[in-house]
């Protein structure tokens, strides 16, 4: 190979990890119920969103007692909104970094 072409060869390297999609990392930990009622809906909302976004669960529940994986994806901060709706309809709200922690545990207030 030429010179010329190793030239012509390493720019097109560069202009195509340039020009590659960046993918920014999820979000992924662990959410336990430690309460004795089910969570019917579990939202996570960056703190610079106005509403709540999708409820995480969809149709499914956390049971009392029971854990679950949640995955956020895409780079929107760490600093998140909580809200847990239980099956009684009360609901507990919190707070926190999210890219500190692996687990969040839900407890009654």
């Amino acid at each position: 190979m030429s010179l010329r072409s190793m030239r012509i060869a390493t720019a097109a390297a560069i202009l195509a990890a340039f020009a590659a999609p960046v993918f920014a990392e999820d979000i992924v930990f662990t959410l336990n119920n430690a309460t004795a009622t089910d969570v019917m809906e579990f939202y996570a909302s960056p703190t610079s969103a106005d509403d709540w976004e999708d409820d995480i669960l969809g149709a499914d529940i956390l049971g009392a007692g029971q854990s679950a994986e949640v995955t956020i994806q895409g780079d929107r901060g760490c600093d998140y909104d909580l809200r847990a709706v239980f099956a009684d309809e009360t609901e507990v709200t919190d707070s926190i970094n999210l890219c500190e922690t692996s687990d969040y545990t839900i407890v009654d207030e």
